[in-house]
């Protein structure tokens, strides 16, 4: 393997304070509800932050997968924004410091990519490791939203952890150094948000604020979330407006709410998050029944909060 330290730059004028906590997001693969899409751009647009290292787009990115973006105005090109992938060293709504891992998920060298950033780990002293990811799950808009917790903060996935399974589940770059993390002993975290399922294509204020409050209880960091949440009012109100327009689609949510009900006072039930006979929905199922979803929502006007 070619030295993990060459996929990436460091700026030499930023000196890092040892101790700090991680925390990481990278959009790629599977981002329900715009989770970490939305939490990394909201960290870095209202946090003070400064770039230590830069990672090796042309090294790392396929972009005939991911093309980016290049303005063209009238006439000409204007605006190309290359795709990123940094460790920022920003401060919270108290100035305390914390690293932040943001950007695009690898598509290549990923074996790579995990020993420069476990390398990074090492070399500034970090103290713990925190990552955000979403999925879709077939749970109602109207309750909190949840989460499965992993890795080896104990504490964390006691009281946090509505739902632990045995499964297999198409793995991303992060879930690799978590788990190389996990066996040096480093005190690492993984939050998984379990987003309604008919709401994972659409930009989630709720989500946002669900990573932004498990980050917080993960590494004490404290975001403001004022925004945040006035657009999350706005949005559930125009969900709720649909639903109550819709007899199939408030039935769904009612059962929705029933079941997960039913699952966190402890039951026998069936948990919320599975079929009938105890089994999670394939991608297909999931896909089919937000299909339905939308097609009720195409008759509404285009400023629909459930944007296709």
């Amino acid at each position: 393997m070619r030295d993990p330290r060459s996929l990436y730059e460091l700026n030499p004028d930023v000196t890092v304070p040892p101790g700090l906590p991680l925390v990481a997001g990278l959009t790629g693969f599977a981002d329900a509800g715009g989770a970490v899409a939305q939490t990394t751009a909201y960290l870095l647009s209202t946090l003070e932050s400064t770039t230590v290292a830069t990672f090796d787009a042309d090294e790392l990115l396929d972009y005939r997968a991911r093309r980016p973006i290049i303005l063209f105005q009238g006439d000409h090109l204007a605006d190309y924004r290359p795709p990123r992938l940094s460790l920022d060293l920003a401060t919270d709504d108290l100035g305390q410091p914390f690293l932040l891992l943001t950007g695009y998920e690898p598509d290549f060298q990923w074996q790579r990519f995990g020993s420069a950033v476990m390398g990074l780990i090492e070399d500034l002293k970090v103290s713990t490791t925190t990552w955000i990811n979403a999925i879709p799950m077939p749970v109602p808009h109207t309750r909190p939203i949840g989460v499965t917790v992993s890795g080896n903060r104990t504490e964390l996935i006691e009281a946090m952890s509505i739902w632990r399974p045995t499964t297999q589940v198409p793995a991303n770059a992060l879930h690799l150094v978590e788990y190389r993390l996990h066996e040096l002993g480093h005190p690492t975290t993984g939050f998984v948000l379990l987003i309604p399922h008919y709401l994972a294509d659409a930009e989630y204020p709720a989500a946002a604020i669900a990573a932004l409050e498990v980050i917080s209880a993960s590494t004490g960091r404290i975001f403001p979330t004022d925004v945040l949440r006035e657009q999350s009012r706005e949005f559930v109100a125009r969900i709720d407006e649909q639903v109550a327009e819709n007899g199939e689609l408030g039935k769904l949510v009612g059962t929705l709410e029933e079941r997960h009900d039913s699952y966190m006072e402890g039951t026998t039930l069936r948990s919320p998050l599975t079929d009938e006979d105890g089994e999670l929905p394939s991608a297909d199922e999931i896909a089919a029944e937000l299909e339905k979803f939308l097609a009720f929502r195409r008759t509404r006007d285009d400023d629909s909060p459930l944007g296709s």
